[in-house]
C-alpha cells in the first residue's frame, strides 16, 4: 500500500515546472468551483498558461506523445477514412494512416476518451488500431474546420425562415434546445467571418435588401444579400448581444460582444449608425490571439528590428507609431508592450476603447461621461507610479502636451498619431501646438506603417519587370532584367490573388543631429536628407524590397504608398 505512487495533480506539476505560481493556482481553483470545468482549462482561460504549454506538460506527465497541429499537414488518405461528422462529434483529427499495419494516428484533446476511440474504431471496422496523439482543444477545432472545410448553413436557415421546415444542420451539435433561425443566422455569420479572417463585418440596409460584406485582408468583399424583411430581426439580435438600447433607432450607439468561436475568445466592437434606409451596423473583429503578435514576428527588416529594440531600451521619452486607420498601429504597440511586459515594470494604458485585454497591464478606457479624456487620464495615471504609459492617440494640444510632460518626467510613453510618414510626425506635432524645443530630445523615434496584402503563394505569376515598373522600383536601365510577381487568383485564395496581410514599416530613430534640425524648424527635405544619411529606409523602400522578394506585387504597394515621385525624380 505504501509503495503506491500518488498521482501528481496538473496544478502542482505546473508549479513544479515554474510555469505558474501558487497564487495563480489558488485563483484557478476558486474559479473551478464556480465554473465546474477542469483546472487545466481554467488556467488557459485565465491566461496563466498557453494551450501549447499545457499540451507539452500533459504529454510528458502522461508519457503520451503530443503534436503541434500548426506544423502538421494530415494525410488525405487518413482524412478520407474518417467522416466529417465523426471528426466533429469526437473532436478527432486523423493525421496518418499506415495501410500495412492498419494503424490510424489521430490528434485528440482528450486521449483518455475511450468512448470516442471505441466508437471511431467500430465505425471504421474492428481490425483497425487507433493511435491517439495529444493536442490543444482550440488547435483541434480550428484544424478540423481547416481540413474538412467549414460548411455554412445560411441557405438552410433562410429556407427555414421562408418555409418553416427545420434546418437540422444549423442546430448546434449536442444541443437539445431549438433556437430561433434568426439567432442561428447571426451566429453563423459571425463564425464565418472569423473563419475567413475578416477584420470587419458590415450589415448595410438598402431600400429593398440587406447587403452583408466582410473586410478581408483590408478589402471589402460582398458575402450575402438578404431581403429587407430579415433586417429588423437581425438588428434586434445584434443589439441584444452587444447590450445596446433596442428602442433607440435615431442616435448612433456603441457596444461589445464577447463569444467563444473555434475554441478561442473573440470580441466584436459594434457600432450602429442611423442612415436613410435604417440602421447600419459594423462589427470590428478583435481576435485576441491574432491581436498580440510577438515582436520578433512583426514584418520588419533585421535593421529595423534592431533599431526598434534600441529605441525601446531608452528609459524615458516618447515613441510614436503613425499611419492611417486600420494600418495595424494598435497591433504594433501591443507587441512592443508585450515585449516590455514584466513584473519589474508598471505599464499603464489609456485607450479608446481597450481592444485587447493584457495580463499585468493596467488598462483604462476613455470615458466622456465621467470626463476621463486623454489629457485628464494621463494626469491621473502619472499619480499611479507608472514606468511605461501608452496613450491611445494624440489628437489635440492638451493630450500632446500631457504626453510630452510624462516623457520629460522620466516615463517611457507610447502613442499613435495620424500622419502619412515617420517624418510627417514633426509638422503634425507643430500643427497641434508642440514647440520645437520640447520635441527635440524628447522624441525617441517614430514608426510609420501600412498594411498590404501578401501574394497567394499557390498562384502568383512570375513576370519580367517592365520599364515603368523598373523606374518605380528605382532600378537603372543598364541593370540586368528583374523578375517580379503579379496576382493571378485560384481556389485557395478565393480567386483574389492575395492571401493574408503584412506590414510595411519605416523606423526613424531621433539622434542629436535630427534634434538640432527640429529645434530650428528645418525643412522636410533637410530632415529627410539627414535621416537617409543615417541609413533610414522609407515605406516605399520597404515596399520595393518586398516586391523584389516576391512577397507582394507592385500594384499592391502602389495602392497604399505613393511611388509616383520616383518617376518624377
Amino acid at each position: 500500500m505504501s509503495g503506491e505512487k500518488k498521482p501528481v495533480r496538473i496544478g502542482d506539476l505546473l508549479i513544479e515546472k515554474g510555469l505558474i505560481s501558487q497564487d495563480q493556482l489558488r485563483i484557478a481553483l476558486i474559479e473551478q468551483k464556480k465554473q465546474n470545468k477542469p483546472v487545466g482549462k481554467i488556467l488557459i482561460q485565465l491566461g496563466f498558461v498557453s494551450e501549447s504549454m499545457m499540451r507539452d506538460v500533459l504529454s510528458s506527465q502522461l508519457d503520451q506523445e503530443s503534436v503541434d497541429l500548426s506544423k502538421v499537414v494530415p494525410d488525405p488518405e487518413a482524412i478520407a477514412l474518417v467522416p466529417d461528422e465523426i471528426a466533429r462529434r469526437y473532436n478527432i483529427l486523423p493525421i496518418t494512416y499506415d495501410n500495412e499495419e492498419k494503424i490510424l494516428t489521430v490528434a485528440m484533446a482528450d486521449t483518455f476518451n475511450i468512448v470516442a476511440l471505441d466508437q471511431t474504431a467500430a465505425l471504421l471496422g474492428g481490425d483497425l488500431e487507433i493511435k491517439p496523439l495529444l493536442t490543444g482543444e482550440a488547435e483541434i477545432v480550428e484544424a478540423i474546420d481547416q481540413f474538412y472545410g467549414f460548411e455554412l448553413s445560411i441557405e438552410g436557415i433562410l429556407h427555414e425562415l421562408d418555409t418553416g421546415e427545420i434546418d437540422v444542420h444549423s442546430l448546434q451539435e449536442g444541443s437539445d434546445e431549438y433556437s430561433q433561425p434568426l439567432v442561428r443566422l447571426v451566429d453563423v455569420l459571425l463564425a464565418d467571418a472569423v473563419k475567413l479572417g475578416a477584420s470587419d463585418i458590415h450589415f448595410e440596409p438598402e431600400e429593398s435588401f440587406l447587403r452583408i460584406r466582410y473586410r478581408i485582408d483590408g478589402v471589402l468583399r460582398q458575402i450575402q444579400t438578404l431581403h429587407k424583411k430579415y433586417w429588423s430581426g437581425i438588428l434586434v439580435r445584434l443589439k441584444v448581444m452587444s447590450d445596446m438600447d433596442i428602442a433607440e433607432t435615431r442616435a448612433p450607439q456603441d457596444g461589445r460582444i464577447s463569444l467563444t468561436l473555434t475554441g478561442r475568445a473573440i470580441d466584436f466592437r459594434v457600432a450602429a449608425q442611423p442612415t436613410i434606409h435604417g440602421e447600419n451596423i459594423v462589427l470590428r473583429v478583435l481576435d485576441r490571439e491574432k491581436g498580440i503578435v510577438p515582436l520578433d514576428q512583426l514584418d520588419m527588416t533585421e535593421e529595423n528590428h534592431a533599431l526598434l529594440k534600441l529605441m525601446m531600451a531608452r528609459p524615458e521619452g516618447i515613441i510614436l507609431v503613425t499611419g492611417p486607420t486600420g494600418s495595424g498601429k494598435t497591433t504594433t504597440l501591443y507587441s512592443m508592450l508585450n515585449y516590455l511586459n514584466d513584473e519589474s515594470v508598471n505599464i499603464m494604458t489609456l485607450e479608446d476603447p481597450v481592444e485587447y485585454p493584457m495580463a499585468m497591464i493596467r488598462q483604462s478606457a476613455v470615458n466622456e461621461a465621467v470626463k476621463l479624456d486623454f489629457a485628464n487620464g494621463i494626469r491621473s495615471m502619472m499619480r499611479q507610479d507608472p514606468d511605461i504609459i501608452l496613450v491611445g492617440e494624440v489628437r489635440d494640444e492638451d493630450t500632446a502636451e500631457m504626453a510630452f510632460r510624462a516623457a520629460m518626467t522620466g516615463h517611457q510613453v507610447y502613442t499613435t498619431l495620424h500622419t502619412n510618414s515617420a517624418l510627417g510626425a514633426v509638422p503634425r506635432l507643430l500643427d497641434i501646438g508642440i514647440k520645437p524645443d520640447i520635441m527635440a530630445g524628447n522624441i525617441i523615434g517614430v514608426v510609420a506603417q501600412r498594411l498590404i496584402r501578401r501574394l497567394c503563394p499557390d498562384c502568383k505569376q512570375a513576370v519580367e519587370a517592365a520599364e515603368l515598373e523598373r523606374t518605380l522600383m528605382g532600378i537603372e536601365a543598364e541593370e540586368p532584367p528583374v523578375t517580379i510577381y503579379h496576382a493571378q487568383g485560384c481556389g485557395k485564395c478565393n480567386n483574389q490573388g492575395y492571401k493574408g496581410r503584412m506590414a510595411l514599416m519605416e523606423v526613424l530613430r531621433m539622434d542629436r543631429k535630427m534634434d538640432e534640425l527640429i529645434s530650428r524648424r528645418a525643412l522636410m527635405s533637410e530632415l529627410l536628407e539627414m535621416s537617409q544619411s543615417s541609413g533610414f529606409q522609407t515605406l516605399a523602400d520597404d515596399g520595393v524590397r518586398n516586391v523584389l522578394m516576391g512577397k507582394t506585387s507592385l500594384d499592391e504597394v502602389s495602392r497604399v504608398i505613393d511611388l509616383t515621385d520616383r518617376v518624377v525624380g
